[in-house]
């Protein structure tokens, strides 16, 4: 069976992930100091870097290694609410998502799937965890399942016990506020081997991987 895998997960030292809004001029809301020293270009592969191949660095390039479909919340792919509108909103990543993958969108508010000339296709759905992980492996012709977030779509993963590799990265920040992925979840290590690597960045990397 396909694992359902969480990668990059920046957490905040008071436990966020996200801000508390989405909008178009801000799509992290005031969680930008999560994401300061962070170089998006590693997720495609550390070779598309001219820079130095530091240990934050790899563990960052293994969010694309044996993928082969993405699950994420409505606000990770876009700002808008309630029913979708006419105009011509393709995602936050214009052209180029840099996915190659099916990824299936969970919405109350379905619509028809957009396909990019790179592979990406968004699916929105409107389904329970369950049902929406059953949905992504008939896409991902065997691979495992991404778990994109925000931080509430991995809380609901976490909550009906469906992820099976978590990695966070807490970074040495306090917000002060925000969205976590932690309410609900007392406990959940205990079903998880834990890892822990500091790196001379200052960010700390968590791995949990599933026991049960």
């Amino acid at each position: 069976m396909s694992r359902v895998r969480v990668h990059n997960l920046f957490i905040s030292l008071d436990g966020y992930s996200a801000g508390t809004y989405v909008t178009e001029d801000e799509p992290i809301g005031k969680a930008r100091a999560l994401f300061g020293d962070f170089d998006g270009r590693v997720i495609e592969g550390i070779h598309r870097v001219d820079e130095p191949i530091t240990a934050d660095r790899i563990f960052t390039s293994t969010w694309g290694q044996g993928i082969g479909a993405e699950i994420m919340g409505r606000r990770k792919f876009g700002p808008q609410t309630g029913p979708w509108g006419h105009d011509d909103w393709r995602g936050w990543w214009g052209d180029a998502p840099p996915f190659r993958t099916p990824v299936v969108v969970l919405t109350h508010h379905e619509r028809a799937p957009l396909a990019f000339d790179n592979g990406t296709v968004f699916h929105f759905l409107n389904a329970r965890p369950a049902e929406a992980l059953a949905f992504a492996r008939d896409l991902a012709d065997g691979g495992d399942i991404r778990l994109g977030g925000g931080p509430s779509t991995v809380r609901q993963f976490l909550q009906a016990d469906l992820v099976d590799f978590l990695h966070l990265v807490t970074v040495p920040v306090v917000l002060g506020e925000g969205e976590s992925i932690w309410p609900g979840c007392a406990g959940i290590e205990d079903g998880f081997a834990v890892e822990t690597v500091t790196t001379g960045s200052g960010v700390t990397h968590r791995l949990f991987n599933r026991t049960r």
